[in-house]
């Protein structure tokens, strides 16, 4: 695939943004000057870099082809605004080093299309750069730098720098990001058969054609396609490791900020959107301004809707738009980016055991972090989150059940998982009944054992009755992962909310 490596030229940021520092005073690139100086020189490798600006400059014997020190003053100015650029080589401006050519050569990003991506082996070679080396493969797949025109040294400005600013916690990472845009790419880049918009005949017996299948990606505009890859890279950007409900209880600045709604979701967008409007990150900077108005509003859109208060609502508004559902309407195709980001959110249990075990460990230990920082705060400690009465197994089975099985039934029920070659369902289906399937049967083995130990006079301060009636509102065990509609009826919707707020960040 043809990389886009020449440097857009640049064009003013959005209005949002803040105001560029141009002198006004026409600063002439370093390879133009060198191209003059050595025109007659037509075998100096310097002239094939004429249009790029140099790392370092050259020393020179003769005098006659030193550069001014008023230029190179110039040339370090403009180097630290915005990085350089040579040949496939990108620095971005706080010297992290970029090789294009390895990069669309990279065999760590061979199994990008693939559900069980090895995302922490990858995370482990790459620590700093994951999400921008993943970035940059899932631009380059979907053609983005050649459509967008993006330049390469403001692409990884951007993205080295969203990375950096996510913290070294134990989930809310940049390894989560990561692992939230590679489940968009999967999501949207294979074929899937929508079970919507199909037609029959009210007059004929026989069932209705099987949907052609394509994939999601195909049916999004490029615009729309790049903004819910971006979103997914800058969902959870500064995130301190905290829930909404704790940081409205202690009254953090954030929470006061947006009036305790949507707290770190508003957040993460505005924090994330202030640092792509930096003119040395701006690589959407060719887009026209309706294009970026749109492309705004999409990120915005996308990121706002991680809030899992807005779980249930999206999940039973797409529902109800099931049957008149239409990917050539925006708003529908919007809906659908929508369930894609959050599927890819809140994929752990989807994911091979493996993986999702590690997902686990890590949400966990940041749940135990927050139950500490509660309980030296002298604030009851959220259910699920004291590390001295862990309850993992119960954790992942009310999770499942109540926040991951309604959204992938939905997605399942209306065709738009993937079902690859060989497969009779979706492998996120397979994963999630396989995962769960483990967690009940931990939880029976735990019980079975809190039972037994029980009978054997195990009565502790004679606190056991009060303990069992502490848990008795967790989910049943033994009850299967209910479908869409028996979810929604049978447990009620605030209890859902309040469960995705209070538990799961």
């Amino acid at each position: 695939m043809t990389s886009a490596l020449s440097p857009s030229p640049s064009k003013t940021t959005c209005n949002a943004c803040a105001k560029s520092s141009d002198t006004g005073k026409e600063i002439q690139p370093f390879g133009v000057l060198v191209g003059k100086k050595l025109q007659k020189r037509v075998n100096s490798p310097l002239t094939a870099f004429a249009s790029y600006w140099k790392t370092e400059s050259t020393p020179s014997n003769n005098n006659e082809h030193e550069i001014p020190v008023d230029v190179l003053r110039k040339i370090s100015v403009s180097r630290k605004e915005s990085g350089t650029h040579v040949d496939t080589v990108v620095t971005t401006i706080d010297g992290q080093r970029y090789d294009t050519k390895e990069l669309d050569n990279d065999p760590d990003f061979s199994e990008t299309a693939e559900w069980a991506f090895p995302i922490f082996q990858i995370s482990r070679k790459y620590p700093k750069t994951i999400l921008s080396r993943l970035t940059y493969n899932i631009f380059q797949q979907s053609e983005l730098f050649r459509i967008f025109k993006v330049s390469p040294i403001k692409f990884f400005n951007f993205f080295h720098a969203l990375e950096k600013g996510y913290w070294e916690i134990p989930y809310h990472n940049r390894i989560h990001a990561a692992d939230v845009l590679h489940g968009c790419y999967y999501l949207s880049v294979h074929p899937v058969r929508p079970q919507f918009g199909v037609v029959k005949s009210p007059d004929s017996l026989l069932p209705a054609p099987l949907p052609v299948a394509a994939s999601v990606m195909s049916q999004m505009s490029t615009l729309e396609l790049m903004a819910l890859f971006t979103a997914a890279a800058m969902h959870d950007y500064d995130h301190p490791g905290r829930t909404n409900a704790f940081l409205v209880t202690v009254e953090d600045k954030k929470a006061i900020l947006y009036n305790d709604r949507s707290v770190l979701e508003n957040h993460h967008a505005a924090e994330s959107w202030k640092l792509l409007c930096r003119p040395e990150n701006h690589f959407i900077e060719n887009l026209d301004p309706a294009e970026m108005k749109r492309f705004r509003y999409l990120v915005l859109e996308y990121i706002l809707a991680t809030d899992l208060k807005q779980h249930f609502e999206i999940i039973m508004t797409f529902n109800d738009r099931l049957s008149d559902m239409d990917l050539q309407v925006e708003s529908d195709r919007l809906l659908v980016g929508k369930l894609l980001i959050k599927m890819a959110d809140i994929n752990s249990p989807t994911k091979p055991y493996g993986l999702h075990r590690q997902w686990t460990d890590r949400i966990c230990e940041e749940f135990y972090e927050q139950g500490d920082d509660e309980k030296k705060r002298g604030l009851a400690i959220t259910p699920y989150m004291d590390r001295g009465d862990a309850q993992v197994a119960k954790l992942q089975d009310s999770f499942i059940a109540h926040v991951v099985s309604p959204l992938a039934q939905a997605m399942h029920e209306s065709g738009l998982l993937p079902i690859l070659p060989g497969l009779e369902t979706s492998e996120l289906m397979i994963n999630m009944q396989h995962n769960h399937r483990k967690w009940k049967e931990e939880i029976e083995i735990e019980t079975a054992s809190y039972d037994s130990t029980t009978c054997n006079g195990g009565n502790v301060n004679g606190v056991i009755e009060e303990e069992s009636a502490s848990t008795s509102d967790s989910p049943d065990p033994q009850r299967d992962s209910p479908s869409l509609d028996s979810e929604l009826s049978q447990v009620p919707f605030t209890i859902c909310c309040s469960i995705a707020e209070e538990e799961y960040v």
